[in-house]
């Protein structure tokens, strides 16, 4: 298990996105705010390059494509399947800065059944504090 929100949970999780197939168009850097967490407010990253996780760390991007910012509650309820993105997003609850043709650009790999898969997997791994 890995604690969520820390360099281990990224790393596995980027592990485990290896076996994501290719995806022409799927690219981006994102920069991700979660606030009010446990331990504050955490900066992480992801970098996707044609549908491939290339890098995820935490700390922040100096140029990234956008940046999506959440509270840690809305974060860990993503996290575990239990509330849509689009939903906090279109409440306003999720802030997105930045490129947003090139978020919108990710919505299908986001719907596919491998992200799916994907996702079951990281939340098995995941130990919320």
């Amino acid at each position: 298990m890995a604690k969520y929100l820390s360099q281990d949970w990224l790393d596995q999780g980027r592990k485990l996105a290896e076996s994501q197939p290719e995806r022409a168009g799927a690219t981006a850097k994102m920069q991700y705010v979660v606030t009010g967490g446990p331990d504050g407010d955490i900066k992480y990253y992801w970098v996707l390059e044609s549908g491939k996780l290339l890098d995820s760390s935490l700390g922040e991007l100096p140029d990234p494509d956008f940046t999506m910012t959440l509270s840690y509650a809305d974060s860990v309820a993503v996290q575990k399947g239990e509330l849509d993105p689009n939903v906090i997003f279109m409440q306003g609850r999720m802030k997105v800065t930045g490129n947003m043709a090139k978020l919108m650009q990710l919505m299908p790999l986001t719907m596919s059944p491998e992200y799916k898969q994907l996702q079951e997997q990281v939340r098995d791994i995941t130990e919320y504090p």
